[in-house]
């Protein structure tokens, strides 16, 4: 039997760990099933070279809980150690055996998918342990087993053992204040967080089935009626990970119902199933691969990201992916797996370099891509998930300006009436009944159907297309696309009278002489608050409604990129809230207006059409509604 001091640069390097190489003592399980599978994945690889001698069976990876003695075992059929490798790996912290197999075999084993270069791992174990005990033995033939123990100072014993089997068993002597961790249902929760897609299967414990060679055979009695004996059960080892997710195989090898099932694999208590799934793929500059998903999501924005998971070679690291994955893709769903991800110490934390911002524009156009041939393969499919995933599309043009270009090819604009146009086919039909005096294009477009109707029916009498743009972005959206495109101007429906919004060379001539439209503005302002309401007569049509509310674009803009989280604005102050009464000097209800002979009437039907104005806008509430249905029944009487 051997003694002596591990060779550490602290004098004792196990408080560090338990206090601060690790901020959640759970990792210890990940990283030591990481180490076995590092173990297993070498013995596989040094097998198919020939340098691993006879069958090497199904290796599996083995946990084992005993409660009363305290105990967690984690035991692999690997490469297992001897001796000497003992002393270099466990003893010599500062090497990585994992970091070293690949560097010796990298010409040899074309991806060899070595989870290792985390020297540390091994020493997680002193987070939840008092005593650490290593049984091993290496595959090499005539080599010794051996047992390491060491209590969590720097002294170890390391001596010859009686093992028989290839591999190695760590036993974890669980401390008092860890002995969460010897509970069963707390370590299957672990499993299936961190080793759910381990690439080696992994057994805890045992589980009951169906016989699936036996069928229950049913017999009639005397009186005629059926017997079915019991099914048969028997006893399996219960594999807690599917060594072979979806995203580790070829695209060519899935059917759709295959990235469904895999879906559910991942969200079991999701029951709405996704729109369309982006595999990804690739092996230069980087290696990454993955499957994501866009799930339904609602107009308003859902605040629930971290649903996409991040692996290193099938070892869960983080479902946060900031930083990964474009900030506007984080709604979606589903798992990125990339070797070349760098990390520090406890696998949770990225580090922002060159290959972190590649792979994020890589996803950016993978996803870009996808959906242009989703949109042109089946553009009426396409057209049908607009509602679902307009949100993801909007911001991310917002955020991401590559995508924001390649956007023209897929980005929908609906109208009201269920029409949808690409950008280039929206603004060729808005130019074939548009001639704005100004060689801008108005873009019309409405946020809510049922408050603007009155509205959106004068344009579409005109012939005018208005947009359906109701998403909680969109100002943000159109300021975007003002700015990008030429000669572009968007502007509600209800910002202004139709004929003001859009300008027509055939200008009205009003009913009223300038004398007149003065008396009217005076009048009007004697009854109309004029902090809130600017008033500006217009000659329209004959029918059109007398009193018209609208609020100026800018203003209106300004209030909701506000309310979003608007670059810049938050600082500003709230914006007050300020209205246009376009008063139509045309209309026969205004010049009975003007004529009325006395004041009480005259502040009556001013009252009564300012009134159904602001009833027409949602803006009558309280009080003034009350004086509102009480004026009207007056009125009837």
């Amino acid at each position: 039997m051997a003694t002596g001091n591990i060779n550490v640069t602290a004098e004792n390097i196990f408080p560090i760990i338990k206090k601060f190489l690790y901020s959640d003592h759970e990792i210890f399980l990940r990283e030591l099933i990481s180490n076995a599978t590092d173990a297993t994945l070498k013995l596989k690889h040094l097998s198919t070279l020939g340098e691993a001698k006879g069958d090497i069976g199904e290796p599996i990876i083995e946990i084992k809980l005993d409660k009363e003695a305290k105990e967690i075992r984690i035991i692999d059929q690997g490469i297992g150690m001897d001796a000497e490798e003992v002393e270099k790996y466990i003893n010599q912290v500062a090497f990585s055996g994992a970091e070293e197999f690949v560097e010796k075999y990298k010409d040899k084993v074309p991806d060899s998918g070595i989870i290792g270069h985390f020297g540390l791992g091994f020493y997680s174990a002193f987070m939840v342990a008092e005593r650490v005990e290593i049984f091993t033995k290496s595959f090499k033939e005539d080599s010794k087993a051996v047992r390491w123990e060491c209590d969590g100072s720097p002294q170890y014993t390391l001596e010859e053992t009686d093992r028989t089997e290839r591999g190695t068993e760590i036993v974890l002597h669980i401390a008092e204040d860890s002995e969460e961790f010897l509970d069963e249902g707390k370590i299957r929760g672990l499993l299936t967080k961190y080793n759910k897609f381990m690439p080696i299967p992994i057994k805890f414990g045992t589980k009951e089935i169906n016989d699936p060679n036996h069928t229950p055979k049913t017999t009639k009695d005397k009186d005629g009626k059926d017997t079915t004996e019991p099914q048969k059960k028997i006893t399996i080892d219960d594999i807690i990970n599917n060594p072979n997710p979806a995203w580790t195989k070829q695209p060519s090898e899935l059917e759709d119902e295959d990235y469904k099932n895999f879906y559910r694999e991942l969200y079991p208590m999701q029951f709405e199933e996704p729109l369309f799934n982006i595999h990804l793929n690739v092996d230069y500059p980087f290696n990454l691969t993955g499957i994501l998903y866009f799930p339904k999501i609602s107009k308003n924005i859902d605040p629930q990201k971290d649903r996409i998971q991040l692996y290193q070679n099938q070892v869960f690291v983080t479902d946060n992916v900031e930083g990964i994955v474009p900030d506007f893709l984080q709604m979606l769903r589903g798992v990125i797996d990339s070797p070349d991800i760098p990390l520090n110490v406890s696998r949770s934390y990225l580090q922002a370099d060159g290959a972190v911002k590649k792979i994020s524009s890589y996803i950016t156009r993978k996803v870009a891509d996808k959906l242009n041939s989703l949109f042109k393969n089946d553009r009426k499919a396409f057209e049908e998930k607009w509602e679902d995933i307009k949100i993801i599309i909007e911001y991310g043009m917002l955020s991401e300006e590559k995508f924001f270009e390649k956007a023209d090819k897929f980005a929908l604009y609906p109208t009201v009436d269920n029409e949808y146009f690409i950008w280039d086919e929206l603004i060729e039909k808005i130019k074939e009944n548009q001639t704005d005096k100004d060689d801008k294009t108005v873009v019309l477009y409405a946020s809510d159907v049922k408050a603007q109707h009155s509205y959106i029916q004068d344009a579409k009498d005109k012939g005018y297309k208005v947009l359906l743009l109701d998403s909680p972005i969109v100002s943000h959206l159109i300021q975007k696309l003002e700015t990008s495109k030429e000669n572009i101007s968007f502007v509600r429906v209800d910002g202004d009278h139709i004929d003001n919004l859009i300008k027509k060379e055939d200008t009205k001539i009003s009913k009223l002489s300038e004398e007149e439209q003065a008396s009217l503005k005076t009048l009007l302002e004697t009854n109309i608050p004029k902090e809130t309401y600017t008033i500006q007569l217009e000659a329209m049509d004959s029918n059109a409604n007398p009193f018209i509310i609208t609020q100026p674009e800018f203003m209106r803009r300004m209030k909701e990129m506000q309310a979003t989280g608007g670059g810049g604005m938050m600082g500003m102050g709230n914006f007050p809230d300020m209205y246009n009464l376009v008063v139509n000097t045309n209309s026969e209800l205004v010049g009975e207006i003007l004529n009325t002979k006395t004041s009480k009437k005259q502040e009556r039907l001013i009252k009564q059409t300012f009134d159904l104005a602001k009833l027409s806008q949602n803006l009558l509430h309280g009080e003034e509604l009350t004086s509102f249905i009480k004026r009207s029944f007056d009125m009837i009487k």
